[in-house]
């Protein structure tokens, strides 16, 4: 079986599993993206952090796994990632951070316009043209996968030893 049992006992299925071409696809598109964020010249932390802040506003429990895990390998803190959710009130993040977060959030919620001004206005004080256009595109590739993971109800079960 390519699923699990919901909530209300009605199979999900992994759409990931069911339509391997389209999953494929959006891993190549998110590869590309991966390599766009480097060449623009955004650190590996700064793009798990795009990642996790999309994923928390999502609920994406998968995704925070996953990147939890890999924002901790490329030498993110505990600290930073456990006030991530209100990184607005604290003074952990650096400039760059703070706004390829905003654009994160402003992407991750399109409708809001007032949003998307003030984060975008902040984006254009501290990042490039092209460090914009990469953690939009991070931002959109998250939540996407968000969304597949969300819909496809992807378990995060306990590692070995918990």
């Amino acid at each position: 079986m390519n699923g699990t049992e919901a909530a209300h006992g009605e199979r999900r299925i992994y759409i990931d599993k069911q339509s391997p071409k389209s999953y494929h696809a959006m891993v190549a598109a998110s590869d590309a993206v991966r390599v766009g964020a480097e060449e623009a010249g955004l650190s590996r932390t700064l793009v798990e952090l795009v990642n996790l802040r999309v994923s928390q506003i999502n609920g994406c429990a998968f995704c925070l796994d996953v990147h939890t895990r890999a924002a901790l390998r490329a030498g993110d803190t505990a600290r930073r990632l456990g006030v991530l959710a209100a990184w607005r009130d604290t003074e952990v993040f650096t400039a760059r951070e703070r706004a390829a977060l905003a654009l994160a959030e402003a992407t991750t919620h399109p409708a809001d316009a007032a949003l998307q001004e003030n984060s975008y206005a902040l984006a254009r004080e501290t990042l490039s043209d092209d460090e914009i256009a990469a953690v939009i595109w991070v931002a959109v590739t998250i939540n996407a996968f968000n969304r597949v993971s969300i819909m496809s109800k992807h378990p995060v079960r306990a590692l070995p030893g918990q």
